[in-house]
């Protein structure tokens, strides 16, 4: 391996705002597509939508700590960066991340539209109480651990399609691997937060619906 390949690699792996800029777009080209889908969705999703909403905060005080809403809150909570982490460890990730990308921005916009759809003004309210915490602590790690592991893809994919030419092997340093034990920690913590207190600001919500 030459000194200027190893050079040129080094720096590209070195810069991550354009692949942050990059991952941003796709997520917000989610975004848009999950409110131009979600105008489509019918009238009665709202009748609907409000007796879950109903039974989920009338159920809550009982099913809050149970094993599954503990499970399902973690599954929510891990399933993106987890992917964004893993997709690091093969030159799939290079296609793979930017969809991932975009399905988050998808499913998170066209959640939250579903819910202004059916209750108007109310909705906004609905949708902090449902996914203000989740996103709060949820979307920077994604992108946190999305970015660098875009970069090994990369490089991955150097590797496997060099063709033969000598290109720098993919190295995970210890910032790869200290990065999703610090975020780990703190998604745990979100779970936690989450299970507290967003069924609290749900039935808040709901009462000042009159619901």
């Amino acid at each position: 391996m030459n000194w200027r390949t190893r050079k040129n690699q080094g720096r590209i792996q070195e810069t991550p705002l354009p692949r942050l800029f990059l991952l941003a777009l796709f997520f917000f080209a989610g975004v848009i597509l999950g409110q131009v889908l979600a105008g489509r969705v019918p009238d009665t999703t709202g009748s609907e939508l409000k007796r879950y909403l109903s039974d989920y905060v009338r159920l809550g005080g009982e099913m809050a700590l149970s094993s599954g809403a503990v499970l399902s809150t973690l599954v929510i909570y891990f399933r993106y960066p987890l992917l964004a982490f893993f997709l690091g460890f093969a030159s799939i990730g290079i296609v793979l991340l930017p969809c991932v990308a975009a399905a988050y921005g998808f499913f998170l916009s066209f959640s939250v539209s579903c819910f202004t759809a059916a209750f108007g003004t109310d909705g906004v309210l609905l949708a902090l109480a449902v996914f203000g915490v989740r996103c709060l602590v949820t979307l920077p790690i994604f992108f946190l651990l999305a970015v660098p592991s875009w970069g090994t893809a990369f490089g991955l994919a150097a590797v496997s399609f060099g063709r033969g030419r000598r290109t720098a092997p993919v190295v995970y340093g210890r910032a790869f691997w200290m990065r999703p034990c610090a975020c780990t920690a703190v998604l745990l913590a979100g779970v936690c937060v989450d299970l507290c207190l967003s069924p609290v600001f749900l039935r808040l919500v709901l009462a000042h619906m009159a619901v």
